[in-house]
């Protein structure tokens, strides 16, 4: 027997729901069919056996669930409702594995998690699919931040470190070709490691919503700016970039400083982080945390940067 659903994450973008082995993700209405059953079937797909916590959904497919339903204190209405009822919500199925313990800072799998991107990276499409969502996630929360705080100083050093990034990243103007073909993640943090099966099984990258073909150095680029912001410890970072690059990562030069490859996407996510932290902060109606705050100064930091890192990437 098992217990009672768990709700694991309930966003705008999905809701995740627990019921003993099995977990079930409704993804947002206006999600991509094809794509979504694109990356599930690539979850599936045998070169990916060891690397992607695979789906129990049949490759390429997805089950539907309603919309959202009304309020529980709504009236009950006696007539057809004037709006059209939600649309359903395709759902993804997977079996539980044992998540990164947050309370354990010190025993975080940034090695294995780097190694897992590494044989992710090198790894050929085994079919055609989809875009990386990564780069469009930091416009999104930019425009997302935009409208919590319309006119609001405190969106400033955030919109600074926005407008200095080059055109491409900001999804102004195509993207540089040269490294645009490898298979990708597309959100990557320690959130994304299960291990399966629980508990003791090997650590397997989760969530291919963000999957595609895109630029490697965007998977690093989360644990890059943290590191730069001063949220994740040198030897934590030295981990998981040693463990890339001994994995053959394609992301970074196997030797020699990584930074002329991971600038621009490493700017992008430390703007992405501070404008989906002022959003949160409005909806919640309270001041930025300590964290927050410091991805927050990073954007006017990285605003006042020289150029060259940038230019450099983009040739």
């Amino acid at each position: 027997m098992c217990g009672p659903p768990q709700v694991l994450a309930d966003r705008p973008d999905g809701t995740v729901v627990r019921s003993g082995a099995i977990v079930a993700k409704a993804h947002a209405a206006d999600t991509d069919r094809e794509a979504l059953a694109a990356r599930t079937a690539l979850a599936a797909a045998p070169q990916l056996t060891g690397i992607l916590l695979p789906p129990l959904t049949a490759p390429g497919q997805s089950l539907t669930a309603p919309g959202h339903p009304e309020p529980s204190g709504a009236p009950q209405r006696s007539e057809p409702p004037e709006r059209p009822a939600p649309a359903p919500r395709p759902v993804t199925l997977w079996p539980f594995g044992e998540p990164v313990d947050p309370t354990d800072p010190e025993a975080a799998p940034w090695a294995e998690a780097a190694v897992l991107l590494a044989r992710l990276h090198r790894t050929e499409p085994p079919f055609r699919i989809p875009p990386m969502r990564g780069p469009a996630k930091a416009a999104r929360a930019v425009a997302r931040m935009r409208a919590a705080l319309p006119g609001d100083p405190a969106v400033l050093p955030v919109l600074a470190g926005w407008r200095a990034l080059p055109a491409w990243a900001r999804g102004e103007s195509p993207a540089p070709l040269r490294r645009a073909g490898f298979l990708c993640h597309g959100d990557l943090h320690l959130g994304q490691l299960v291990r399966h099966p629980a508990p003791d099984g090997p650590w397997l990258l989760i969530d291919v919503d963000d999957a595609g073909a895109g630029d490697p150095a965007w998977d690093l680029a989360r644990p890059a700016a943290w590191y730069a912001a001063g949220l994740l410890a040198p030897e934590d970072w030295s981990a998981c970039l040693d463990a890339y690059r001994s994995a053959g990562g394609p992301a970074v030069p196997a030797a020699g400083d990584p930074w002329p490859e991971l600038d621009v996407p490493a700017r992008a996510l430390t703007v992405q982080t501070a404008a989906l932290a002022l959003a949160k902060c409005a909806a919640e109606q309270r001041d930025p945390d300590e964290l927050e705050q410091l991805m927050i100064e990073s954007c006017a930091r990285i605003a006042t940067l020289p150029s060259e890192l940038a230019a450099d990437h983009a040739s």
